[in-house]
């Protein structure tokens, strides 16, 4: 064998441009692998997403990256159903708010000038790890939509929530959730209204929230709720807009997007296969939080995809995969868990939450400070034994 390298073999292929993909392509680049990035839209795309960009996602980002951001927040507006309204302002910024289409594109940049090289309008129907399609025992084969054949000694699935790469790992789900969002562009007197500010309404259904990000001339508002309750998540969606004085806007863009949350035990790898962002399931129960959640498994699995590819045997390769999965785990599945347990108390109380948020300083301080990525979730309920003692009490 020696050192000469198949170089039609890639170190890592990642599947899926977006964040997730992008940050797994940079770090596998960095690195210094031969990676490639398929994505199966043309860039830049749009995406159902909030946009908003908190502390963690910041602290993810590629050195150098400058934020398209077209608002920066310091107020937010809550709201309990559209009653019992308050806002509480912050001194300093508490997240930035970006256009998805613009952001993954610049990330995927990122990912390019690390020496990624990016391939669009690619659909990925499976991947093998057996049979007459690989070479070798050290060797995965990516089978693209027209048949051709990408060989890869580490593959990264990023390929969202309805993932193909998750269904060969096996991706276990527990928690779906339906998004809807209108993107309502508005005049400049009501622009100037929501300058800096948000709005989260605690919705009518349970576990269900709504929110108004402004971005510049166009006002993003949605809701999400559980799957399976469709009419109601419309309905609530229309009566919120309303609400706002937004009716008479014809949104520019009408989305809806499923987001799934993994279960416990889910695997985040098969072989020489990880799996993150979406097409892991890896976001914030409670808010859905996702790009925070994208970037960082997208990192890691970068990371350690590196890893896999210069794993000479199947033993080694499960090893650095249980060390992704380890290192997954110990930081967002924390985060999950806690988020997990919020979600349940929300769903209760979301009165309750509504009153801490609106009058309890040191409850808006902590969401302060995990908007800025000062602090986690996981890590107040460790440190603050109250916040951990109060969680424990609503929940019984």
């Amino acid at each position: 064998m020696g050192d000469e390298r198949d170089m039609s073999v890639w170190d890592v292929v990642v599947v899926g441009a977006g964040p997730a993909g992008a940050s797994a392509a940079y770090a596998a680049a960095v690195a210094g692998r031969r990676v490639l990035l398929l994505e199966k839209a043309e860039l830049p795309r749009y995406k159902t997403c909030g946009g908003g960009i908190i502390g963690p996602s910041r602290d993810s980002l590629p050195p150098g990256f400058e934020l398209p951001f077209k608002d920066r927040v310091n107020a937010v507006t809550f709201s309990l159903n559209g009653k019992y309204t308050r806002t509480r302002r912050s001194r300093s910024m508490l997240f930035g708010l970006i256009n998805r289409p613009e952001f993954d594109a610049q990330l995927v940049e990122h990912a390019q000038k690390a020496g990624a090289e990016l391939r669009t309008g690619v659909t990925v129907t499976r991947v093998e790890q057996h049979g007459s399609a690989v070479p070798d025992r050290r060797t995965v084969a990516v089978v693209l939509q027209d048949g051709e054949t990408v060989l890869a000694r580490a593959v990264v699935g990023a390929d969202g929530s309805a993932s193909r790469i998750g269904a060969h790992v096996g991706v276990k789900l527990d928690q779906v959730d339906l998004g809807l969002e209108a993107e309502i562009p508005v005049p400049e007197t009501v622009a100037e209204d929501w300058r800096g500010r948000v709005l989260i309404d605690w919705g009518p259904i349970p576990g269900s929230y709504g929110w108004v990000f402004p971005k510049d001339d166009t006002l993003t508002v949605g809701v999400i709720s559980a799957r399976g309750e469709g009419a109601a998540t419309k309905k609530y969606l229309e009566d919120f807009i309303a609400r706002l004085g937004l009716a008479g806007f014809e949104p520019a863009v009408s989305s809806g997007h499923l987001t799934r949350c993994r279960a416990d035990d889910s695997p985040l790898s098969r072989g020489r296969v990880l799996v993150c962002g979406d097409a892991a399931g890896l976001l914030e129960p409670w808010t859905r939080e996702g790009i925070s959640f994208a970037l960082r498994s997208g990192r890691l699995a970068g990371e350690w995809a590196v890893r896999v590819a210069e794993s000479h045997d199947a033993v080694d390769a499960r090893r650095q995969a249980l060390n992704y999965a380890f290192a997954i785990k110990a930081g967002l599945g924390v985060e999950m868990a806690v988020g997990k347990r919020m979600l349940t108390v929300f769903e209760r109380k979301p009165a309750l939450l509504h009153a801490a948020l609106t009058g309890l300083r040191p409850a808006w301080n902590a969401f302060a400070r995990i908007t800025r990525g000062s602090s986690s979730l996981g890590e107040l309920v460790r440190t603050h034994p109250m916040a951990g003692r109060a969680l424990s009490r609503f929940e019984r």
